[in-house]
């Protein structure tokens, strides 16, 4: 039976690509904005006209009470994907209460809201793996969380309210928590998409042939962002255990460095460029290799990566080179 989701951060990275498959399956979607200036057009570099015209925007702000209390008083949604968020980690250095209010009060007032107008309707957190830390080896869903920046802090906050809450009080709510992923859409201030970036301005005259880059033998598992909200999408549909958290990730390891390498052999660049090291690129506290185990998300669902990186990394550069005129 058609359902019914809405989404917030529908104008971010991975929230597009949720509403195409979304709505693919014959599901009715409905984006949260938080303002009515026309910012919603930005997702038609993702979203076919198609598809656009069968999302409904909902104008309100989940960092406000009051307007998610009107919202879910006003409407009934089969289930909710909270995508929206403060993504960026050096942003939360520079901006630490702000990341807190949009990610952890944020998620809050989301919650409490559905939780006192519409309790029958499934939420889906959007962690991240960032709240485990510095972690050695595979990672589990059951390790402990010690985040070591303040977005992961935010992020590691909402987390435990939302599985609290569903213990609690029986809600059917559930955690997500993405490792790497990347492909279209990607903003060009995170890591292999600031690479496609530059690869493309290159390419095109903008930019001496000079890549800014950080640190190159940093190691990621790296899955695609349609791979990632598949298992978003399969989770919704009854198969999350309500409290619950599940690791979504790639299988494949690859340095920065050799994704890069990939990059510039597809654009047949390689040895026509100069790296140069940028130390604003460089994370004030580095990670070491996020190992994801989502082998509980795989027994759920079923569910695994069927993109290759190769082909997100062709993907990723075509986005740009339709973005950059």
């Amino acid at each position: 039976m058609d359902k019914s989701y809405l989404i917030t951060g529908i104008t971010g990275f991975a929230g597009p690509h949720l509403a195409n498959l979304l709505i693919s399956q014959g599901h009715k979607v409905y984006g949260l904005i938080r303002c009515s200036n026309g910012r919603e057009q930005d997702i038609r570099d993702i979203v076919p006209d198609s598809n656009f015209a069968k999302i409904k925007f909902i104008y309100g702000d989940f960092t406000r009470p009051e307007d998610m209390n009107n919202i879910f008083k006003e409407n009934k949604f089969d289930g909710v994907f909270h995508l929206g968020a403060q993504s960026h980690p050096p942003t939360s250095f520079k901006d630490p209460t702000g990341t807190f209010e949009d990610n952890a009060l944020g998620t809050i007032y989301l919650a409490d809201a559905i939780a006192k107008y519409s309790p029958e309707t499934r939420l889906m957190f959007c962690s991240t793996s960032e709240v485990y830390g510095k972690v050695e080896g595979s990672t589990r869903e059951d390790f402990p969380l010690n985040p070591i920046n303040p977005y992961g802090v935010s992020k590691a906050a909402a987390d435990l309210y939302i599985r609290e809450r569903a213990k609690s009080e029986g809600l059917k709510f559930f955690v997500t928590r993405a490792f790497s992923h990347t492909g279209p859409r990607r903003g060009q201030q995170f890591s292999i998409s600031s690479d496609a970036y530059q690869i493309i301005r290159i390419a095109k005259g903008f930019q001496t042939p000079n890549i800014m880059v950080g640190k190159l033998e940093s190691k990621r598992t790296i899955v695609d962002v349609r791979d990632c909200v598949a298992a978003y999408a399969e989770l919704m549909n009854d198969k999350f255990v309500p409290g619950e958290a599940y690791n979504v990730g790639g299988d494949e390891i690859y340095s920065i460095g050799e994704v890069l390498n990939m990059m510039l052999e597809l654009k047949g660049m390689n040895g026509k460029v100069t790296l140069v090291p940028d130390e604003k690129l460089i994370r004030r506290i580095g990670f070491g290799i996020q190992i994801p185990d989502s082998t509980k998300c795989r027994q759920a669902t079923g569910w695994s990566p069927k993109i290759k990186v190769i082909d997100t990394l062709k993907d990723l550069l075509d986005y740009w080179d339709k973005k950059i005129q």
